[in-house]
């Protein structure tokens, strides 16, 4: 598939990407977290070093020991942000916010040795990168929330095995719908469609653009005393569903109202019968009128959570378990890629 995107896309990259299908245990499109580092690219045995050669937003994480072993059972896999080891490390991880402002330049690439594999990294949609095109030519892999990623870092997953709040589901809340915001913007979707809702019932507005900031303590205790939560993307973006979804409404026990990529894309990746997406609703007078029929309905409210009695949801916050991933994918990652033109990956 990804073969054909590249012909389509004035050839993006130049071999081709093979996604392995997930074993059991994992929603379709979810990659997989085997135990051991086999083969890399070539047919190399043994343990895998991967440099970051800066730390997203500049808040590292700390290296000490065998992180990858001790923290994710993943095992061979060697991670550094020590910058003196870019000739000798297999792998070099740039994110992509630090490279598009230009504060953190590129190692000199007469010092990247044949056989090292450089990797673009980015958690954030199209419409928040910059100077995309400096760098075609320059990435053998690519990490990132998609799912036709090299290496896939979603924001969360789904997995099988009953959610220990499975039958738990506090009805009487005090609040209908919820929403948290810091970054508004009036011509963004998601801002056009909470005016529109708002007209046809109350929404709870948290976040600096409120002046009612939420602390970390008490973001999810909030969220948990209102039915729904909007969980609505800055940007609606192939695959883009963050910790608006996976934390700040599954976390909290509130149902999702969604917007963001199709509902198609919902359901390959949230549990099953969880959320509710703006599109399946002609207007959001129509949505408004099912969001309060459903509050007042024990059982319709409490189907929203039946998904808790076979799946649960796993959160992925920390930067090294993403790092580790990379280990996970390497024995089966194309040894011989380039990205020719990224800007067209990314936005494809």
């Amino acid at each position: 598939m990804l073969l054909a995107a590249c012909f389509l896309s004035a050839c993006f990259c130049s071999a081709e990407l093979r996604v392995p299908e997930p074993p059991p245990g994992l929603r379709p499109g979810l990659a997989g977290v085997p135990r051991l580092h086999r083969r890399g690219p070539g047919g190399r045995r043994g343990n895998v070093s991967i440099l970051l050669w800066h730390w997203p937003f500049g808040r590292p994480y700390r290296l000490s020991g065998d992180v990858c072993q001790q923290r994710y059972n993943i095992s061979n896999c060697l991670l550094s942000d020590d910058t003196s080891t870019a000739s000798t490390a297999d792998v070099v991880v740039f994110h992509q916010q630090e490279l598009g402002s230009g504060r953190v330049p590129l190692p000199p690439r007469r010092q990247r040795p044949a056989s090292q594999r450089w990797v673009w990294l980015s958690l954030e949609p199209p419409a928040n990168m910059a100077n995309l095109s400096r760098l075609n030519s320059l990435f053998n892999w690519t990490m990132s929330f998609r799912r036709d990623a090299d290496v896939p870092v979603p924001y969360g997953r789904t997995v099988l095995g009953a959610d220990g709040r499975a039958g738990r589901v506090p009805l009487n809340r005090s609040c209908l719908v919820s929403w948290v915001v810091s970054k508004y913007q009036p011509e963004q979707a998601r801002s056009a469609f909470y005016r529109s809702l708002s007209r046809h019932l109350p929404v709870q507005v948290y976040g600096r653009w409120t002046r009612r900031p939420l602390s970390s303590r008490e973001l999810l205790p909030t969220i948990a005393k209102c039915y729904f939560y909007l969980s609505l993307e800055n940007s609606q973006a192939r695959d883009y569903i963050s910790e608006k979804l996976w934390r700040n409404a599954f976390q909290a026990g509130a149902v999702p109202v969604v917007l963001g990529p199709s509902r198609a894309t919902y359901q390959a990746l949230a549990p099953p019968g969880s959320f509710i997406h703006v599109d399946d609703f002609r207007s959001p007078a129509a949505l408004a009128a099912h969001l309060k029929r459903v509050a007042a309905d024990a059982g319709a409210y409490e189907q929203y959570f039946s998904w808790r009695r076979s799946h649960r949801i796993q959160t992925i916050t920390d930067w090294r378990e993403r790092l580790c991933q990379i280990c996970v994918r390497y024995p089966r990652l194309a040894a011989r890629k380039s990205y020719r033109d990224l800007e067209a990956w990314v936005n494809a």
